[in-house]
This record gives C-alpha cells, sequence and structure tokens, in this order.
C-alpha cells in the first residue's frame, strides 16, 4: 500500500514569492526541491549556459589537454572507445565531431554489447595495436578498467579516460581503498580530489566539458560548442541524471534548441516519430526519442545509431531513423515478454519473499536485462537484478530504490562476480551461472532494508484544491521545467472530489476521462492513463476519492481548459 506524504520543508513562501513574482506555490515547489537561498533560485528560475562552471576545474583536465595538443600537432593515431547505450553513443560523436573539428587523425570503436562486453577489453587493445593506433580516449567507461590500460601502456600507447561512473574501490580493515586505472589522465569528476563541482555528470557532459577546453587552447570560436547542447541533453536525461544546477540548464538549452535541430539524423529521428509539431520535453528524449537511439545497441549494433547522428544527407538520416524507430518497436515487444516471464517467476518462487530480487531468464536478450529489471522495481519497489545467459558467463543489470545503494552492495560480492561497475541506483555485471544463487542469498542477507523502505513513498507537494489552479499557475509551474530525476514534476492532491462522469476512451482502452467536482463548487475535467478498469471499478464503489494529479492546459482545436492529469488514487 502506497504511504502519501506532504512535503513539510520549511520557508517563508510568501515572501520567495514576492522575490521571484510568482505564486507562492511556486515557492513552496522551489523549495521542495531543495533549491535554497536568493543566488540558488536565481540560477534555477534563470540560470544560464555562461553560468555553468569552467571544464578547467576538473582534474587532470590541462593534463589531458596537453596531451591531445601534442598528438594533434604530430598526427598520431587517436581512437575513441565508447559504449553501446546512448550516452555512450552521444559522448563517442561529442569526441569525434570536436576532435575532427581541431584536425585529430582520429577514428571510434563502440563495443558490441554480445561480441564485445562494456567498455574496454584486451582483444580491443589488440586491434588498437594491430591498426597502429597511438593514443586511445574512452568515453562513457575506462574508469574499472584497470589491467585493459595497463595493457595498453606496456604496448606503448597514451590512455585518456573520460567516464562519470564510481570510482571503485575494495575494502580493507574497515576503510576503502580507492582503485585507478594507469591511464595517462582521468576526466571523472567522481574522483574525490576533483575540484569540479557537479559530481553528477553523464559521460557525455564529461567528453563535452573536454571538447570545451580543447576549443579553448585551439582558440575556435565558443559559438560552435552550441552544436552539442541536444546532445548533452539527450544524454543527460537518457542516462538519467539528476536535472539540478548544471544539468537542468543543459537540459533546458537542449531541449529548446531540439525541435531545430542542425543535426540531420535528429531531425530525422523527430520526424519517424511524429514530433515535428510538438513541444519536445524531457518525457519525449526520455520515453520516445532516447529509447530509438538505445534500441540499436539493444538489438543490433550501436554503430548504426552514430551514424544516424553523424549522417550528412536527409535520405540516409530518414532511412536510419526509420530503422532505430522499428527495432525500438521490436524491443518494446520483447522487454513485455521478458517482464512477464520475469513475473511469473517471482509469484510462483520463493524469490516473491526476498527484499532484493535477483531473476535468471536465461533465453532473455541480455541488452534487455537494464530495462526488465526497471519494470520489477517499480512493480514491487525493490532493488532488482536481471541476469541472462551470455556467451562465456551470465551477464546483467540492476535497478534500485532510493534507500538502497547497489554499487555498494554489489562491492560486498565482489567475489562471486567476474566483472561489475555501476552508481547507487543502477549497475551491470557479470557472473558465473553456478554463483548466481550464492549471489541473491548474499545480496539478501547484507540487505538492511525494512518493510518501511519497501513501502511505495509519494511525496506530495502542495494539498492544493482544484478550485486554486489557474492559467496563470499553470504557466507557473512549467517555467520549473525540465522535469525528471532531481527535478520531479510537482504532484498536488485534493481529497473529498466527487466524480460527476467517467468513461474510459483511447484506442486501447487504457485512459479514464472524468468530470470532478470539489467540496468548494469547483468542478474541473481529469484524465486517468493506467488500468482503466480497476480505476472505473474503484470510482463506482466510492462516494468521494482522495487523488494526487498534476494540472494542465487542455488545448484542443483552438480552444483552452483546465484539466488534471491523475497519478494515484484512493
Amino acid at each position: 500500500m502506497e504511504k502519501w506524504v506532504v512535503a513539510a520543508k520549511k520557508a517563508d513562501f510568501n515572501l520567495i514569492g514576492r522575490q521571484v513574482h510568482m505564486d507562492p506555490v511556486i515557492a513552496r515547489l522551489i523549495r521542495n526541491r531543495d533549491v535554497v537561498g536568493e543566488e540558488k533560485i536565481k540560477e534555477y528560475l534563470l540560470g544560464t549556459i555562461d553560468t555553468i562552471p569552467s571544464p578547467w576545474l576538473m582534474k587532470d583536465m590541462k593534463k589531458a589537454v596537453d596531451i591531445l595538443e601534442k598528438k594533434i600537432q604530430q598526427q598520431a593515431k587517436i581512437r575513441i572507445i565508447g559504449d553501446y547505450d546512448i550516452d555512450g553513443v552521444t559522448s563517442t560523436y561529442i569526441l569525434l565531431k570536436g576532435l575532427t573539428r581541431i584536425g585529430a587523425n582520429v577514428d571510434t570503436y563502440i563495443p558490441d554489447r554480445v561480441a564485445d562486453g562494456y567498455g574496454i577489453h584486451e582483444h580491443l587493445i589488440d586491434r588498437a595495436e594491430s591498426d597502429k593506433i597511438d593514443t586511445i580516449v574512452t568515453c562513457d567507461n575506462g574508469i574499472a578498467a584497470c589491467a585493459e590500460i595497463q595493457m595498453a601502456k606496456e604496448k606503448g600507447m597514451t590512455v585518456i579516460v573520460t567516464d562519470h561512473h564510481e570510482i571503485p574501490y575494495r575494502e580493507e580493515n574497515g576503510e576503502r581503498r580507492v582503485i585507478l586505472p594507469p591511464a595517462d589522465a582521468i576526466l571523472n569528476p567522481k574522483q574525490c580530489d576533483c575540484l569540479y563541482p557537479n559530481k553528477n555528470l553523464c559521460g557525455a557532459v564529461v567528453a563535452f566539458k573536454y571538447i570545451t577546453a580543447l576549443y579553448e587552447r585551439f582558440d575556435i570560436q565558443k559559438k560552435e560548442l552550441e552544436d552539442y547542447y541536444e546532445l548533452v541533453a539527450i544524454a543527460t536525461v537518457g542516462d538519467v541524471m539528476d536535472l539540478q544546477g548544471e544539468n537542468r540548464i543543459l537540459v533546458k538549452e537542449g531541449l529548446r534548441r531540439l525541435p531545430n535541430t542542425k543535426n540531420k539524423g535528429l531531425q530525422e529521428l523527430i520526424r519517424a516519430n511524429n514530433l515535428e509539431d510538438s513541444k519536445i520535453t524531457a518525457y519525449h528524449i526520455g520515453f520516445v526519442l532516447g529509447p530509438c537511439i538505445n534500441a540499436s545497441g539493444r538489438l543490433d549494433t550501436a554503430a548504426r545509431s552514430l551514424a544516424l547522428l553523424n549522417a550528412s544527407t536527409k535520405e540516409e538520416a530518414a532511412k536510419l531513423a526509420g530503422d532505430l524507430t522499428a527495432l525500438n518497436q521490436s524491443r518494446k515487444a520483447l522487454t513485455e515478454k521478458g517482464k512477464e516471464e520475469a513475473i511469473q517467476l517471482i509469484e510462483t518462487t520463493e524469490l516473491k519473499n526476498d527484499r532484493v530480487l535477483v531473476v535468471y531468464l536465461p533465453e532473455c536478450h541480455e541488452s534487455l536485462a537494464g530495462i526488465i529489471a526497471g519494470r520489477l522495481r517499480e512493480k514491487y519497489h525493490k532493488p532488482a537484478f536481471v541476469l541472462t545467459r551470455g556467451e562465456k558467463c551470465a551477464k546483467g543489470s540492476g535497478r534500485s530504490i532510493e534507500s538502497y545503494s547497489m554499487y555498494d552492495e554489489l562491492v560486498k560480492c565482489a567475489d562471486l562476480m567476474v566483472q561489475f561497475g555501476g552508481h547507487p541506483m543502477a549497475a551491470g555485471l557479470s557472473i558465473e551461472e553456478e554463483n548466481i544463487e550464492k549471489f541473491r542469498e548474499q545480496l539478501n542477507q547484507n540487505c538492511t532494508l525494512t518493510e518501511e523502505d519497501l513501502r511505495p513513498k509519494i511525496v506530495i507537494d502542495v494539498a492544493m484544491p482544484i478550485s486554486y489552479i489557474t492559467k496563470e499557475l499553470v504557466e507557473q509551474i512549467s517555467l520549473l521545467e525540465p522535469f525528471g530525476k532531481g527535478n520531479v514534476k510537482p504532484i498536488f492532491a485534493q481529497k473529498g472530489l466527487r466524480v460527476l462522469d467517467s468513461n474510459i476512451i483511447g484506442k486501447n482502452k487504457n485512459v479514464v476521462k472524468l468530470k470532478l467536482l470539489d467540496p468548494q463548487g469547483a468542478i474541473i475535467e481529469g484524465i486517468y492513463f493506467g488500468e482503466a478498469d480497476d480505476f472505473m471499478n474503484f470510482i463506482r464503489e466510492k462516494d468521494s476519492i482522495s487523488v494526487t494529479y498534476y494540472p494542465e492546459i487542455n488545448r484542443f482545436r483552438g480552444r483552452e481548459s483546465l484539466q488534471i492529469i491523475i497519478q494515484n488514487y484512493c
């Protein structure tokens, strides 16, 4: 059963409202997102690209720029080794475009998910040696590749790591010992002695920072960096980074430019998904465009997504965009099948009693493990790992809940795995099949999550009657966009609403449209997306209902009306 709580953060909301010339409700929303103090509020509402931190604050930035400046002068062969997800593909594109612009002799290799696995592997170092590569630049990987980078160094190569994943460590006598690869320069803001203030960058933003510093060194006009904003926004949302501070500014700027992007591949991907005349939001990146870019790395090769971003003609871009959109449809169907199989397994075995779910689906495509794990986390509100059969061993991905740091828990089981890495909220691993049951047992033995931790919590921003909603208030709320992780869409609530009228609409019969009356006599239209039959049965049995909601302006055939989108009900 969900627990509804109203955020109780204190401030003088009337004063803040006057300072920003907005309704006190907006001041409360800003405070609930932990934006405190006049400077921070100003940055939140009015922050621009000019206010983001300098790339030179990042540890090893000068060293990394010095190295590539010399390599470019020597016309040494440089290879970018990326990753097959949305962050890895966009990082690779940013580095390739940027290094080409400053005259580097550069090529790229994005590992194949099945054939190569994640990140740098020994056979990629051997391939680089046979291709006479002088310098390897990683993006969205490399921080955990100690042995492979050591091998590259022994072969005489220069290695620059650009990454954003957690810095590997081992627990020794109750203390953490950090393990860094022997690269010539490491750009990763998570290094404890890195002065860069934003520790929560995605890989593409780390790559963008590197290119920003290189452009400065090579006297490239700052205006040319604008070509990267859309890619940085797509990666930040797609890799589920917190939309706070610098990240939020970059996403806001990228979204503003996306409808008029100069990138032919993105133009055609927008067209293929019928978004040409729509306001493109973080939602569209997370659930429409982003999954298409990810789909090729899941079911085909991520080189196809990189080719889309590099497309030089409308025809080439249109074909690739169509292919990726179709691949994403296949991915959705396979995901649904895998999810149902996982739920069946949990519900019919002792797995349902576990606080940490570990589900082995040997026949599932390994690229879908993370998405299915995410679906299980949503359904059960528990940390979830989904493992599949790989060529040499089982592989899998995990998705977590706020009170469970997945990476830290994996460190405690390090001896059971072949390889692992990730963040507090998501992780990837390789493991021998015979160790899966031990892995499941150890995770659950170590688990300290309580019943309260496992109970989904709905945090309500403001208990606000629908009679308070105005067009002006809805327009002010939109100034807080983009919404996503770390800057969640506001949630309002009201109890005692009477349903005057209701009916199921939509071709899939999964939408309920209704008319609601509140105790003050205000009437508003409501929309509910979800299990329509369950919702209809619920409202038939009740005299009144309580809902959490988000207010919107419904624009239809030139007419505007207020409505609420119902998210939860009881």
